[in-house]
């Protein structure tokens, strides 16, 4: 049997007939025709707009319209190995990371990262090191004192 025009047709199981209803309490969609008894949504032409919630404000207003920035956030910095290395003073604190321009001036915290390379001893007060930045730091014979800031004690 070849393939012809005329003699297409859906898969078995494919089409289902249309539910016919309002034609009798036998035919099992009678008299309310599935809509159930009363309400906005039994009428015809009775619905609502999407996102309508009965006149409560809908989730798309109460929420906000555009992101958020942490106030915290502009008050803590990332300092890098390779800018500590830059950096020529015996002690590194917050006041001469500022000093340098390699945090903002209004900088609170300061944490060295694991980024770059340090191949001099640099002595640091008062900034917090991650784990690996701590062993560079230490294995370039540097040292890390009171790595707690002043304003978290």
């Amino acid at each position: 049997m070849s393939l012809r025009l005329n003699s297409m047709k859906p898969a078995v199981g494919s089409k289902r007939t249309r539910l016919r209803v309002g034609r009798g309490a036998s035919a099992g969609q009678g008299k309310t025709c599935g809509r159930g008894v009363k309400g906005q949504r039994a009428r015809k032409g009775g619905y609502h707009k999407v996102g309508f919630e009965g006149g409560q404000m809908p989730l798309q207003r109460r929420l906000p319209k555009f992101g958020f920035r942490s106030a915290i956030l502009r008050t803590r910095a990332e300092v890098r190995l390779d800018e500590l290395a830059a950096i020529d003073a015996p002690v590194i604190d917050l006041k001469v990371l500022i000093d340098a321009n390699v945090v903002p001036a209004q900088t609170k915290r300061a944490k060295v990262i694991l980024s770059g390379e340090l191949k001099k001893a640099v002595t640091l007060k008062g900034i917090a090191a991650t784990k690996g930045a701590r062993a560079a730091i230490e294995a370039a014979g540097g040292k890390l004192e009171d790595d707690k800031p002043e304003e978290q004690k």
